[in-house]
C-alpha cells in the first residue's frame, strides 16, 4: 500500500504545479506517519512498547548483577551439614547484560570430605576436582579480593547477587558460614530470586526452576544441569532474554 502510494506520487510529481506538489508531500508524510503509528500499536499489543525497546534495554537500578549458583556436597538421605563444593560467580554488565568477568573455583569439604556417588552423578564433579583445593575460609577471601579488583566494592557502584530460588544466599552460604563460624560478607545478605522475577515477568511459577525457564522463553539450555558454572550461564541468558522484553529486575530477599 505504501509502495503505491509512492509511486503515484512519483508519476504526478511531474504534472503538478509546486503549490500542489507540496500539497502531495503533506498528504503523503501524513499517510506514512498514520502507517508507522498503527505498525507501532500492533507491535505493542504483543508486548513491545516500541521498536526501540526491541533494540535496547530499559535502564536496569543496578550497574552489575552477580550471578552465582552453589553446588554442594549432598546424598539419599541428605547428608548434614551440607558443604559448598563449587562457588562461580558471573559478573553481568546491567546496560548491556553480557558477561563482563567470570570468578569459579571448587571447594574442599571438610566434614565429609569424600563427595558421595549420588553427589558426583548429579553434579559432575568428581573427588579429584575438590581434593586439595581452598578451604570455605580460603574461597571466600578470594571473593573479596575479586569483588574488590572488579571495583565491585566502591560504594558509587551499584551490585547485586542474582541466584534461581533462595537456598544459596539464604540457607547454604550462612548456615555453613554459622557452623564453622566464619562472618557472611555485607554483599551476599541481598540478592534477587530468578524464580520470583521470572513470575513476575511472565505470569508463572518455573516449578522446575532453570528448566521451565528456559522452556517459557525458548532457551537452549547451556551445559549440564546441576553444573554450578553452567547454571549460572544459563541465569545470565535467561535475565538478558527478559531484560530485551523491558523487564526491570529488582530485590526480592528480605533484609536479615
Amino acid at each position: 500500500m505504501v509502495a503505491l502510494v509512492r509511486t503515484t506520487a512519483a508519476r504526478l510529481h511531474l504534472k503538478l504545479l509546486p503549490r500542489a506538489r507540496n500539497t502531495l508531500r503533506s498528504l503523503l508524510r501524513f499517510f506514512l506517519q498514520r502507517y508507522s503509528s498503527i505498525t507501532t500499536g500492533k507491535l505493542a499489543s504483543h508486548g513491545f512498547a516500541s521498536m526501540a525497546a526491541m533494540s535496547s534495554f530499559p535502564p536496569q537500578r543496578y550497574h552489575y548483577f552477580l550471578v552465582l549458583d552453589f553446588e554442594a556436597t549432598c546424598d539419599k538421605p541428605q547428608i548434614h551439614p551440607q558443604e559448598i563444593i563449587e562457588f562461580p560467580i558471573l559478573k553481568l554488565n546491567g546496560r548491556t547484560m553480557e558477561i563482563e568477568s567470570t570468578f569459579h573455583m571448587y571447594v574442599q569439604p571438610v566434614v565429609h570430605p569424600q563427595l558421595t556417588p549420588f553427589c558426583t552423578e548429579l553434579t559432575g564433579i568428581i573427588q579429584a576436582m575438590v581434593d586439595g583445593q581452598p578451604s570455605l575460609q580460603q574461597v571466600l577471601e578470594r571473593v573479596d579480593e575479586w569483588m574488590a579488583k572488579e571495583g565491585l566494592l566502591d560504594p558509587s557502584v551499584k551490585s547485586i547477587f542474582v541466584t534461581c530460588g533462595d537456598w544459596d544466599l539464604k540457607v547454604m552460604l550462612p548456615g555453613q558460614c554459622q557452623y564453622l563460624g566464619l562472618p557472611v560478607a555485607d554483599y551476599f545478605k541481598q540478592w534477587i530470586n530468578l524464580k520470583k522475577a521470572y513470575s513476575f515477568a511472565m505470569g508463572s511459577w518455573p516449578k522446575n526452576g532453570l528448566l521451565d525457564m528456559n522452556k517459557g522463553l525458548n532457551l537452549q539450555h547451556i551445559g549440564r544441569p546441576h553444573s554450578g558454572i553452567d547454571d549460572c550461564k544459563n541465569i545470565a541468558n535467561i535475565m538478558k532474554t527478559l531484560a530485551h522484553r523491558g523487564f526491570i529486575f529488582k530485590q526480592t530477599s528480605k533484609p536479615f
